[in-house]
């Protein structure tokens, strides 16, 4: 049985160890609960049972376990840039998952579920449950990050993206309805890092998820914060931001 207070008090037990009024550790917190409410939401508009939501709950509250010692011991870039959250976070739990839940009926699907969350792409060979729950934290994970782009991400940077031009590269990925992924040793300008975070829309799994992203108005919320200077650039984001919003509709009429 799953017991959705008693796994968040011991969250909360476990990041009471983190410096809690660090902002980035407290917008981790922050996440981690929407998230986890985000999880719920998706699985009750897929008809899953109780025990089957609770269990998206769970994994919610799971996910980032491993960030929080990412963000306070790896200050170097080059250092967090190869440190895998998901990894690590799959790692921890392997060592202290019954903190969280009482049996191990579900350890391997919160498993795979938390080491792939953050991955390009899911892992291969999955269980039909194991990949379930893996699409369903990616969709809750994405949704917050999108959530976060309309009002948290780039603040203090707003002029930046407004005087930046968008690369040819993250053009021809959005003309693909592809996701784009970084590479490490590559900086990108505000602005194209900006569609790299709204590209995620292309890799989401679920319908329902994308009803929510179109009820939340995600996309258009975002780019409504900037005012571009360059004209060209101002039609180039207002293509990119129709190519998300065909997207999205089209997904949502497929079923």
């Amino acid at each position: 049985m799953i017991d959705i207070e008693k796994a968040k008090k011991e969250f909360k037990k476990y990041v009471s160890n983190y410096d809690v009024q660090n902002p980035e550790i407290e917008r981790k917190i922050l996440h981690t609960y929407r998230v986890s409410e985000n999880s719920k939401e998706i699985a009750k508009r897929l008809n899953l049972n109780e025990e089957q939501q609770k269990l998206a709950e769970l994994i919610g509250i799971l996910h980032d376990i491993g960030r929080f010692e990412q963000q306070t011991k790896y200050k170097n870039y080059d250092v967090i840039s190869n440190f895998d959250h998901g990894d690590f976070g799959a790692e921890l739990l392997t060592k202290e998952l019954r903190n969280y839940i009482s049996d191990d009926k579900y350890d391997n699907i919160i498993i795979k579920a938390v080491k792939n969350h953050n991955k390009y792409k899911i892992e291969e060979n999955l269980t039909k449950e194991e990949l379930l729950f893996a699409k369903l934290i990616r969709d809750a994970d994405k949704l917050d990050i999108l959530y976060e782009c309309t009002d948290i991400f780039w603040k203090g940077k707003e002029e930046l993206i407004e005087n930046s031009k968008i690369s040819k590269e993250i053009h021809e990925a959005y003309c693909e309805n592809q996701s784009v992924k970084k590479e490490k040793d590559k900086k990108y300008n505000e602005i194209d890092g900006m569609f790299i975070t709204l590209a995620y829309t292309f890799d989401i799994n679920y319908k329902q998820s994308y009803e929510i992203i179109k009820e939340q108005d995600y996309i258009n919320k975002t780019v409504s914060r900037f005012n571009f200077k360059d004209f060209k650039t101002e039609e180039e984001v207002n293509e990119l931001i129709k190519i998300l919003n065909i997207y999205i509709q089209n997904k949502i009429d497929e079923g």
